[in-house]
């Protein structure tokens, strides 16, 4: 008996692909609204604002969760998938496993926000926590693999993530298609280990990409500069971005971003929290820190927009004291 061949679009081990986002694409509009695209008026230039703030766990991380583990087989539904997150990808995996019936186990800091932590308990999830700085999360999954089983829905180093998370760069074409605009032509991005910006990449093939991350946390960029991947220098290093604290990126999003020659950008914790006020004070969006690096990195003068400029706005969960105090300056 010959044996069958194993279905391509399983491979864990798969590079991400257009063909692969575009399918991401249409299994999220099958299921969520398109978020906002908003535009910004910025010294002249209009920037294109996509709200992933707006989404039901109030970031753009719900896409790639969605594409994950509706491409699961029986068998590892039946398994239960874990994940690592700092807390959005984390209520991304929490929300998706719910509706599909499906155990979530999330490994988060300790550190992370309590609503974070709250939401995605909320949604169902156990969470299982451990030290940013001393401990890996993904050792800490591996372990947890291990004893209980399960598929690992990692928060960037997966091709269905990255694909997932590409979606929003198809949904923002059709948006401004619909405006006139052809297409973005630069793209910003949050950066934390890479998915977005790598999905992003391979959604807007003609556009400039830029990876914008936080003071200290900006392992990408120097990665990216470098040639070869870097781990972040000190992860105790204080950052309001908890979003973005990832340890290093994976090979597989580093390829994507080499591939499409994306750049890196640094923003200060300042920088950030300007670009959130205005958010708050133009689009009347709230906008936590780590989903407002991109804006803050084209505010401060670090990108320069183009024609038609997409900033991802890529999450809104932050503690209500932090914001209030952030809104007061």
């Amino acid at each position: 008996m010959t044996q069958q061949s194993p279905d391509p679009l399983r491979d864990p081990a798969r590079a991400p692909t257009l063909a692969g986002v575009e399918r991401a694409a249409a299994k999220v509009a099958a299921i969520l609204p398109p978020t906002p695209l908003l535009p910004l008026e910025v010294d002249g230039a209009t920037l294109w604002c996509k709200a992933e703030c707006l989404q039901p766990v109030g970031a753009f991380k719900i896409r790639g969760a969605w594409h994950r583990l509706s491409d699961l087989t029986p068998d590892e539904a039946a398994a239960g998938v874990v994940g690592v997150s700092s807390g959005n990808h984390a209520q991304g995996v929490a929300w998706a496993a719910k509706r599909l019936g499906i155990r979530a186990t999330i490994v988060m800091p300790g550190n992370a926000p309590q609503m974070k932590l709250a939401a995605t308990r909320a949604l169902g999830a156990e969470v299982v926590l451990y030290d940013r700085v001393t401990e890996s999360r993904d050792a800490v999954a591996a372990a947890l693999i291990a004893e209980h089983g399960g598929t690992l829905v990692h928060a960037y180093g997966d091709p269905w993530i990255i694909e997932g998370q590409g979606s929003a760069g198809i949904e923002a074409t059709a948006q401004m298609r619909a405006r006139g605009i052809a297409g973005p032509d630069t793209v910003v991005a949050c950066c934390g280990g890479g998915g977005l910006s790598a999905g992003l990449a391979l959604a807007c093939g003609d556009a400039d990409i830029f990876a914008v991350e936080p003071e200290g946390w900006d392992d990408v960029t120097r990665s990216l500069a470098a040639g070869e991947i870097l781990s972040v220098a000190d992860m105790s290093y204080p950052t309001e971005c908890d979003a973005l604290q990832t340890p290093e990126t994976w090979p597989i999003n580093f390829a994507v971003l080499r591939a499409r020659g994306v750049r890196g950008v640094v923003v200060t914790r300042e920088e950030v929290r300007h670009a959130m006020r205005v958010a708050f004070e133009k689009l009347h969006l709230v906008v936590e820190p780590g989903g407002a690096a991109a804006l803050a990195a084209v505010l401060a003068g670090k990108v320069t927009p183009g024609a038609a400029t997409l900033i991802t706005l890529s999450g809104g969960n932050v503690d209500p004291q932090k914001y209030a105090e952030i809104l007061a300056g």
